[in-house]
């Protein structure tokens, strides 16, 4: 398979983590998507992961871990940050590089918090620190249309929150049925994490980051706001920070050199 990609499971608890890993590199790197995890975890996505990050797999053995499949109610991101760690530990992953995009940059920072010593280089894409007024009134819309079970409304309503105005509308005219290809059977665990979302707030604990941070944004992100990333910036010393002007909060997928600006800070 492409990179040497493979699909994976792990048995946590009295569930599964799914999780993919490819690359022929020495060192690890580990990736923590965004809250769309929760619609569709990396399952069966191996080969399609190690074709967009294929820049990475010369340098790194690449490990990309979904959430558990099964979450308890009120788990929270520092929980997820510990399932995480114990799934590393149980693959013999002690040291890594680690990027998390969304969501999955709310998790990077309580592992890089609670468990410094399994971190050796973190970056932090499209997320925040703590809730803001976009971030609350935007997934608190998401929730409601997940408790409404309207998936079609929620997933037109992230695609046009989370793309370029360029993107989403050439995206608009295949919504319906996209949605009706990818609704999943259950949005609980949507709904789950994206209560995690709301509630995360790691900024009192930032300083406790000692490893090199690199802290990506754009500045015309409708999820989380525009300033998110620079708040970030300013409670870690010594962070690198780089914002996509004219972008939102795809920045890691729509901006063409973003995986060469990560591969430039980890390889650095």
């Amino acid at each position: 398979m492409f990179y040497n990609a493979k699909n994976c499971s792990l048995k946590i608890d009295d569930t599964q983590m799914d999780y993919i890993t490819f690359g022929k590199g020495d060192k690890t790197l580990v990736m923590i998507p965004g809250l769309g995890d929760a619609l569709r975890t990396v399952k069966g996505s191996a080969a399609v992961f190690a074709l967009m990050y294929k820049l990475f797999a010369k340098d790194y053995r690449v490990y990309v871990f979904s959430r558990k499949n099964k979450l308890k109610q009120g788990c929270s991101t520092r929980d997820m940050a510990a399932d995480l760690a114990n799934a590393m530990n149980r693959l013999g992953i002690t040291n890594a590089f680690v990027l998390g995009v969304s969501q999955g940059g709310m998790i990077a920072q309580y592992l890089a918090i609670d468990f410094p010593e399994m971190v050796e280089k973190l970056v932090l894409a499209v997320t925040l620190c703590k809730q803001n007024e976009t971030s609350k009134r935007v997934i608190s819309q998401w929730i409601l249309l997940a408790d409404q079970n309207d998936f079609k409304s929620l997933f037109a309503d992230m695609a046009e929150k989370i793309y370029t105005p360029k993107r989403a509308k050439a995206q608009r005219p295949f919504n319906a049925i996209l949605s009706a290809l990818t609704k999943p059977k259950s949005l609980d665990n949507f709904i789950l994490q994206a209560s995690a979302c709301i509630a995360h707030d790691s900024s009192a604990l930032l300083d406790k980051i000692q490893c090199p941070v690199l802290i990506t944004g754009g500045d015309e992100d409708k999820v989380l706001g525009g300033d998110s990333a620079d708040e970030i910036a300013q409670r870690i010393k010594g962070s690198e920070l780089k914002i996509y002007h004219g972008y939102g909060h795809s920045a890691y997928e729509e901006a063409k050199d973003f995986n060469r600006q990560v591969l430039k800070f980890l390889n650095a």
